[in-house]
C-alpha cells in the first residue's frame, strides 16, 4: 500500500487522545505536518514535544464558534496550505432517553453534529480554492445501525452521515475528497468510566478494537489515487455482529 503524504499539511481535531492521537502519529509516519487540534492546551504541548517539530499544537475549542473561524487563520499563517481536515473530535451519552439528561444531549450534539460541521464548512473554501484536499470524519457504526441503548448518539451519526454524503457530491467537482470512517467500539477515553474488570473482559474477548485500528484505515483512505473516494469504510472487532 502507498502511505506516503509527503508534503501535505492535515489537521485533526480531538488530537489529544485516543483516535485522534492516533491518526495523527499516523500522518505524521506517512510524513505529514499534523496540526493537533484541541481544547487541552497543556497536553497538545506536551504531545508536540513527544511526536517531533512536524506535529502542530493548535488550541481550539470546537464548542466556541469564534474559535473555530480562527483555526483555518493560523494553519495557513503557519503552513501555508491545507491538504487534510480529519473532524474527529466528539462526545458519547447513551442510555435510556426517558432518565436521559437533555442537558448532556445538547452538549454532545453541538459537538459531534454543530462543531464537525462548522469545523469542514471553515475548510472547505481553501480547498475549494487550490482544487484538492480530504475531508475525513470520524463517525460510528451507530451512524448505519440505529443502537437501541443509544439513541440520541445514535441520532447524531445518522446526521453525520447524512452531512458527508451530501457534502462529498457538491464538492467533488471541485476536486476534493469527503469520507467517514465508521468504527465500532474502540478503547478510547469515551470508556474511561468502565470497570477494568469489564475493560478487560471485553479486550480479551474482541468486542473492542485499539484506536490504531481506526488510524490505519484512516491512513488507507487518504492515500487512495485521487481518483478513488472511500465513501464510507466500516470497521468492527472480530466479535461484533452488526
Amino acid at each position: 500500500m502507498q502511505a506516503s503524504l509527503e508534503g501535505k499539511v492535515a489537521a485533526v481535531t480531538g488530537a489529544a487522545s485516543g483516535i485522534g492521537l492516533e491518526c495523527a502519529r499516523a500522518m505524521l509516519a506517512a510524513g505529514a505536518t499534523v496540526f493537533l487540534v484541541d481544547r487541552a492546551g497543556d497536553k497538545l504541548g506536551a504531545l508536540a514535544d513527544e511526536l517531533g517539530p512536524a506535529a502542530v499544537p493548535l488550541v481550539v475549542d470546537l464548542a466556541v464558534p469564534a474559535s473555530i473561524d480562527a483555526m483555518l487563520p493560523q494553519i495557513l499563517e503557519r503552513a501555508g496550505q491545507l491538504d487534510i481536515f480529519h473532524a474527529n473530535a466528539g462526545a458519547y451519552v447513551g442510555g435510556d432517553v426517558v432518565t436521559g439528561d437533555p442537558d448532556a444531549w445538547d452538549r454532545m450534539l453541538n459537538l459531534n453534529i454543530n462543531a464537525a460541521f462548522r469545523s469542514i464548512r471553515a475548510v472547505l473554501p481553501h480547498m475549494v480554492e487550490r482544487k484538492t484536499g480530504d475531508i475525513i470524519v470520524t463517525s460510528s457504526i451507530a451512524g448505519v445501525v440505529p443502537v437501541v441503548w443509544e439513541p440520541i448518539y445514535t441520532a447524531s451519526k445518522h446526521a453525520v452521515q447524512a452531512f458527508v454524503h451530501t457534502v462529498r457530491r457538491q464538492v467533488a467537482p471541485h476536486g476534493l475528497r469527503v469520507g467517514a470512517v465508521l468504527p465500532g467500539p474502540v478503547v478510547t477515553a469515551l470508556l474511561d468510566d468502565w470497570p477494568k474488570a469489564k475493560m478487560e473482559e471485553a479486550l480479551a474477548n474482541g468486542s473492542l478494537m485499539q484506536p490504531k485500528a481506526v488510524a490505519d484505515s484512516v491512513l488507507f483512505m487518504l492515500t487512495r489515487p485521487r481518483t478513488v473516494t472511500i465513501r464510507d469504510l466500516v470497521i468492527l472487532p472480530q466479535s461484533v455482529d452488526l
